[in-house]
Order: C-alpha cells, then sequence, then structure tokens
C-alpha cells in the first residue's frame, strides 16, 4: 500500500438496494467496508423527492415478499437482521391490483389467494375450477424454483419445475382457460416484469403472484427513501464509510486479481474484494490493469439490455375517493393485445397501457390533507427517445405523458384539473440518473434465455476478489435485489472465514 491509499476489507460501489444490504451485512459483520455513490443520497431507484408540497415516490409500487410478523420465508428476517426492521412503518394494501381495459372488464383482485379466486369466480363464472387449479400450479412451481434456486439438486426436484416453468405463461393460461378476460386480469403483473406473456417464462410471472398473493403487497411509511436511509443508518452505526457525490472511476488489479478501487477524487483505495452495485458493461469497463475476461466479453455479448420507462409523477389537489381510486395498483390497456401494447414499447406512438399508482388510499405520508400523490407509468425501450433530435426532446416527453393522461381519464375522468405538480421522467432520464445502458430498470431482458436456469446466479465475476450484486445479476425488483445484496455479502463471509 502507498503512502496515499485509503484500507478498506471490502469496497462496495453503489449504493442502491443490492449495495446497501451488501454494505450493510458485512459492516455488521465487522468487515472494514467504503460504501461509495456518486449522487447525494442513499437508494438509486429506491428514492423520493419533493415538489412543491409534494413528496414524489421514484419506483416503489408495490413491496413484495414482506409478510407478515413471523411468517416464514419472508423478507422481514432480513430486514431484522440488518437492523432496520423496527426502525420502519409497514403499510399492507388491501387489494392485489384493479385491472381495466374500458368496455372489457374492470376487475379488482384482493390480496389473498381466497378473495381473489372469490372475485374471479364472480366475475367470471363457471371458472372456479379451472382457477383452482391455476393457483395450485402457480404455488408448486414457485415452490420448486425457489428450492431449485437454493441450491437443491436437480434430481430433488419435481419435474413439474421443469415441464411447465419456461412455458411462456400465455401457453399455461391457453391450457387453463377459454376466456380472453380472466386471461388478461391474470396476466397484468407483467407490466412489473418488462416482457408480455407471450414471452415471459411461467416461473418469473408465478413467483410475483405467488409473492404478493402469499405476502401481501406493502409499502413503506414515508416511501423507499426511508429504507435506504435505515439501511444507510445501520451501516453507520456499525461504524461503516460512505462517500456520497464519489464516483469508483475505475477497479483496481494486480496479479489477475482485483486489488481496490480509484475514485474519481484521485484518492486510491486498496481491497481486496469489490462488491459492485452498477450494470456489468460498466463493472467490466471500469477494470484496470486487467483486461475484460473472454468470458465475460462472452458473456456480455449474448445478453439485451432491457426495457426502461416513461412515468409521470403528479400531485392532485383531490382525495383518492374524489378522483375514483379504490386501489392502490391499478393496471389499465386500451385493449388486451399485449403483444401490441409490448411492441408500441419500442416507439412513440400513442400509449396502451399504464400502471398508476396511487399512493393515499393506503396514504404512505407523502401528499397534505385533502390531497394525493399519482404516479403513472407505462414501460419503454430508450431507442426511440435517443433518436430524437434534441429540439424535439421537450415537445415529445410532454405530448407522450398527455397520452398517459388521457389513458388515465377513461377511469379517472377530469383528472387533469386536479393537478398542481407535475414531473415527468422518460427512459433518457432513467439512463442518466442510473447509469444503466438504455435506462433499464431491470438490467437485462428477462426472458427464459437469460434467467438462471442457463445464466445461474450470478454473484461472482470472472475477476477474482470482484462480486456482482443487484439487477444485472438476477431478477430486477425492490425484494430480488435487496436480498440479493445480503446473499453475496453471505458468500462473501463464509469465504472469508477471517472477517466472521
Amino acid at each position: 500500500m502507498s503512502g496515499g491509499d485509503l484500507d478498506f476489507d471490502v469496497v462496495v460501489i453503489g449504493a442502491g438496494n443490492a449495495g446497501l444490504t451488501a454494505a450493510t451485512t458485512l459492516q455488521r459483520a465487522g468487515v472494514r467496508t467504503l460504501l461509495v455513490e456518486r449522487h447525494s443520497v442513499p437508494g438509486g431507484c429506491a428514492t423520493s423527492f419533493r415538489r412543491g408540497r409534494y413528496e414524489f415516490e421514484v419506483a416503489l409500487h408495490q413491496l413484495s415478499g414482506l409478510g407478515a410478523e413471523g411468517q416464514a420465508f419472508s423478507l422481514r428476517p432480513l430486514l431484522t437482521s440488518l437492523g432496520v426492521a423496527e426502525q420502519l412503518e409497514f403499510v399492507e394494501e388491501r387489494d392485489l391490483y384493479r385491472a381495466v381495459v374500458p368496455g372489457v372488464y374492470d376487475v379488482t383482485l384482493p390480496a389473498d389467494w381466497a378473495g381473489a379466486l372469490d372475485v374471479l369466480d364472480a366475475e367470471f363464472p363457471g371458472n372456479r375450477a379451472r382457477i383452482e387449479r391455476f393457483f395450485d400450479l402457480v404455488r408448486n412451481v414457485t415452490f420448486w424454483q425457489v428450492a431449485a434456486m437454493d441450491g437443491l439438486p436437480a434430481e430433488q426436484v419435481d419435474p413439474l419445475l421443469f415441464r411447465q416453468g419456461l412455458r411462456p405463461f400465455k401457453d399455461v393460461l391457453d391450457d387453463h382457460f377459454d376466456d380472453e378476460r380472466l386471461k388478461s386480469v391474470l396476466g397484468a403483473y407483467w407490466g412489473y416484469l418488462g416482457l408480455p406473456p407471450s414471452r415471459l417464462p411461467f416461473q418469473d410471472l408465478a413467483l410475483v403472484l405467488f409473492a404478493y398473493l402469499e405476502f401481501k403487497p406493502w409499502h413503506i411509511r414515508g416511501g423507499s427513501q426511508m429504507l435506504s436511509r435505515a439501511l444507510l443508518d445501520s451501516f453507520l452505526r456499525a461504524g461503516g464509510e460512505v462517500r456520497f457525490h464519489t464516483a469508483a472511476a475505475a477497479i483496481r488489479t494486480r496479479g489477475g486479481r482485483v486489488a481496490g478501487v480509484r475514485l474519481d477524487t484521485g484518492e486510491r483505495v486498496s481491497a481486496a474484494e469489490v462488491v459492485s452495485n452498477v450494470s456489468l458493461p460498466a463493472t467490466y469497463a471500469m477494470l484496470e490493469g486487467l483486461p475484460a475476461p473472454a468470458a465475460a466479453a462472452r458473456d456480455l455479448g449474448t445478453r439485451r439490455p432491457g426495457i426502461s420507462g416513461f412515468v409521470l409523477h403528479m400531485g392532485l389537489d383531490a382525495t383518492p375517493a374524489e378522483l375514483g381510486f379504490t386501489a392502490s395498483t391499478n393496471f389499465v390497456n386500451v385493449d388486451m393485445d399485449d403483444d401490441r401494447t409490448f411492441a408500441a414499447m419500442r416507439g412513440l406512438e400513442p400509449v396502451r397501457g399504464i400502471v398508476a399508482s396511487s399512493y393515499d388510499v393506503e396514504p404512505i405520508g407523502f401528499a397534505p390533507p385533502g390531497a394525493s400523490h399519482v404516479s403513472l407509468m407505462t414501460l419503454q425501450y430508450a431507442d426511440a427517445w435517443q433518436a430524437l433530435p434534441p429540439a424535439e426532446y421537450a415537445r415529445a416527453k410532454f405530448a407522450y405523458a398527455e397520452g398517459l393522461l388521457d389513458l388515465l381519464e377513461t377511469v379517472t375522468p377530469g383528472v387533469r384539473d386536479a393537478i398542481e405538480e407535475v414531473d415527468v421522467a422518460t427512459p433518457l432520464t432513467m439512463e442518466r440518473y442510473l447509469g444503466h445502458p438504455g435506462g433499464a430498470f431491470y438490467g437485462y431482458e428477462q426472458d427464459a434465455a437469460d434467467g438462471w436456469p442457463f445464466r445461474g446466479i450470478q454473484r461472482e465475476s470472472h475477476v477474482p476478489g470482484l462480486h456482482l450484486a443487484g439487477s444485472w445479476v438476477g431478477m430486477g425488483g425492490f425484494q430480488p435485489t435487496l436480498q440479493s445484496g445480503a446473499a453475496v455479502a453471505g458468500r462473501l463471509l463464509e469465504s472469508k472465514g477471517a472477517y466472521a
């Protein structure tokens, strides 16, 4: 170590969900950890911002996997082990979602198996036994998928997973149901995952349905920034050090393995281990003194960055009841043609599907009395926005936002009249803020070829001492990324007994 070097056991790059849980897990185990973050606050997507008298939630729509106190296999034990569960107030949502195709169906599903079954049976009579069989399949495939991901040998896994797991979700729906409306309602969560049911592996959407039906959808009082802040506080209380407004300019190597990082301040940090919570292309591009291994280059060359999104945040001078919101999460689509809706996400044609999140049906504390905060999101790739001349960008952005409002007003007429504050983000906004290629929310495209059965769970890189965490090495979303960072840290602690 040279005289000017900082010295830590581990450097964690990026204070998103996975970076925070990795750093906190390590520091609480006695590992001297430096966390570096180029922004001024922790959280990455797990954050919020103010406009006027409103706080706007950036990304959390529904927290999955939290479960009730004492519920086995939930997210709560992890948050408890990190010293943050008691610092947070969780808000349970009564409904899974409201799914609407104007003039075709308008269905609100309760957030429990029996309640959802009863509603679907009432809305689509004659399908009760079919729905029960479908729900049984969702539960069984999810059970065996989780067991396989946790390392259960393949010969001990029920063949059901191999027969059904990688089939398109649409094909499984077609096996069970004839009513296109029912299939459309059950597939609504594809708007969280980025691929339509015709391309999305059954096991992925089954896992999402199971997580919300079994463990309920939740939010956090004060928004996702409260979780990020609680994790950071736990890390600091344990003696960790954080550098905000600081980026890792390079990952230093020596003798073919990690030796630390070089910060954009010019400082060099010595560390035997580095955990990266940034995109895989950016991670391997930061290697200094070592070319990207051929295996890494081959891997990156066969993968496609996933989808981003267009988000309209609104502060509304009206209550949810006055606006017509009865559920916190609302999927609104112009029709049931999911493939056409997905194809439209490549361009700037009028929006065909949105998720409208009303954060005050079950209030999280962001809007003043008598008002509400609503976000509208549609999935979208960055290509069309990248192709726009700079002079046309602002006009196109606000014209597209009007399209989201047009679709929302099919279920909440007059919402425009209540707008007090507004903020708009495009895939280019996501790209600038996250530093992800194309502003990708979930890392790589979440199709079967990129899933864990073929890629594995990539917690280790092709460089000794470099560890990978977050959505670019597994499933996207809050629960998977929170678990990803803790899992990487746990493996590192197991391999370095001296730290424990």
